[in-house]
């Protein structure tokens, strides 16, 4: 019983991880969506500041709230490698003009969803039956892989390219918002659960002994 409620415990902070990461992928597809500069170097900027807070948020908020230490070491990854790559794109920014860096922008975005996508679809495989959340990374993860593929097999082209990375943002985005309240909800509802059988079992009523003198008497 212990142990089902430090399990239960856990999860009812989880979902404070999706819920994360989809306030800060709604933030680049905003920019994106209204925004009429489309270019590689307008791309690289946006992925760049998105990548290096989230890599940072989401990797402190994963090694505090995640509850199977492997996975915690798989997310903190993650978060290295998207800081990693944000730093680069955020490098390689000034170097460049205004139209250029289509090149980079595919390279630099190609390989960091391939290697974040298997990350974390390995993560939801690993724990698919131990945890709430493994079908939300291994959905997450398998959606980041597909958008590495997409990048490398179309034609390249700026305003494609980065209207693909901000419908990414978007749909990941409200993906990982309802993944956070599921996530919260069914916690609460494991947590009544647990707490329901200890709360109807009833107390143990102490019977009166009667002294051999009273039977005397």
């Amino acid at each position: 019983m212990t142990q089902t409620r430090v399990a239960a415990a856990q999860t009812s902070t989880e979902w404070f991880v999706p819920l994360g990461r989809a306030i800060l992928l709604a933030v680049p597809a905003i920019a994106i969506t209204f925004s009429e500069d489309h270019g590689p170097r307008f791309g690289l900027i946006v992925f760049g500041i998105w990548a290096l807070v989230s890599g940072l948020v989401v990797g402190a908020l994963s090694l505090r709230l995640l509850g199977d230490p492997l996975s915690r070491r798989l997310f903190a990854t993650n978060g290295v490698i998207s800081a990693a790559a944000g730093l680069v794109a955020l490098g390689l920014v000034g170097a460049l003009g205004a139209e250029e860096g289509l090149g980079t922008f595919l390279f630099l975005v190609t390989v960091w969803a391939a290697c974040t996508g298997v990350v974390e679809f390995y993560a939801g495989w690993r724990t698919r039956t131990t945890q709430a959340a493994s079908r939300d990374w291994r959905m997450a993860g398998g959606l980041t892989v597909i958008l590495a593929l997409v990048l490398m097999i179309l034609p390249p082209h700026a305003v494609v390219s980065v209207g693909l990375l901000g419908a990414y943002f978007a749909i990941l985005a409200v993906f990982l918002g309802i993944a956070a309240f599921s996530l919260k909800w069914d916690s609460a509802t494991a947590a009544r659960a647990v707490d329901a059988p200890a709360a109807s079992a009833p107390q143990a009523t102490s019977t009166p002994t009667t002294s051999p003198e009273s039977d005397a008497s």
